[in-house]
């Protein structure tokens, strides 16, 4: 009899822990994320949008990129290009030559740019230093909350900027992130996603940004500051006539 009970409770402790929910690893959380907005296949693609007056190309292929910002003014047509070998940029297919300033503020506006489009995709970077900091209830929903920093050694001029991403549980979106940086002037940025779709197969979302009105609260307390109305909204980052090419 004792050996029966003993057996039972063997039993009824390998069924109980079977079922306990696994912990995720940071590093599984965001491939889980990559896969809800698309999965590897982004990694080799072509993506095409515009944002407020300008278009934005994105290439990354076999290891090489291409990040371009195509717009005109009163000079003429000005293509913004910023690849693995640095930035140019052409004024009627013409090169022109730009100063360390200035060609350091438009590469980094096209990356900006760019850069929180691919938002979940950059977080494989390598660059990149994830951290499970928590979990919380925000909106009536469940999140993971990473922190990402960055190396120096290959992660840019704003290797020193942080992010704070809030992940769902259940379905691996980013629904808000916040970040802080030290480059133009510097500053703390809160974004909150909306207008989610589904654009042959990649997740695209447009953003409400918002701004502090208190500098000393960290960015990852941002969750709580926003539900006692401490963010303003600053801006709306709407990305439009979007298309993604898939390249082998």
């Amino acid at each position: 009899m004792k050996e029966f009970k003993y057996s039972v409770i063997l039993t009824l402790s390998l069924l109980f822990n079977g079922c306990t929910p696994k912990e995720l690893t940071v590093e599984e959380i965001i491939n889980r994320s990559i896969e809800a907005y698309g999965g590897q296949k982004v990694t080799n693609s072509l993506i095409e949008f515009d944002f407020r007056d300008k278009h934005y190309i994105s290439k990354y292929h076999n290891y090489r990129f291409a990040l371009k910002r195509v717009f005109t003014d009163s000079t003429g047509n000005i293509i913004d290009e910023l690849n693995n070998d640095g930035f140019i940029r052409l004024r009627n297919e013409t090169p022109v030559i730009l100063d360390e300033e200035w060609s350091g503020k438009y590469s980094r506006s096209v990356n900006s740019v760019i850069y929180f489009f691919r938002i979940p995709f950059v977080l494989k970077d390598e660059a990149v230093n994830p951290e499970l900091i928590g979990e919380i209830d925000f909106k009536n929903r469940s999140y993971y909350k990473v922190r990402v920093s960055f190396s120096e050694e290959g992660g840019g001029e704003d290797f020193d900027d942080n992010f704070v991403y809030w992940i769902d549980k259940q379905n691996f979106n980013i629904d808000y992130f916040a970040y802080s940086y030290s480059t133009d002037g510097g500053g703390r940025r809160f974004r909150e996603a909306i207008n989610p779709r589904n654009i042959d197969g990649l997740r695209v979302v447009d953003y409400i940004n918002y701004k502090p009105q208190d500098l000393d609260v960290p960015i990852e307390d941002y969750d709580t500051y926003f539900n006692s109305d401490g963010l303003i909204e600053l801006s709306r980052i709407e990305n439009k006539n979007v298309t993604i090419e898939y390249l082998k």
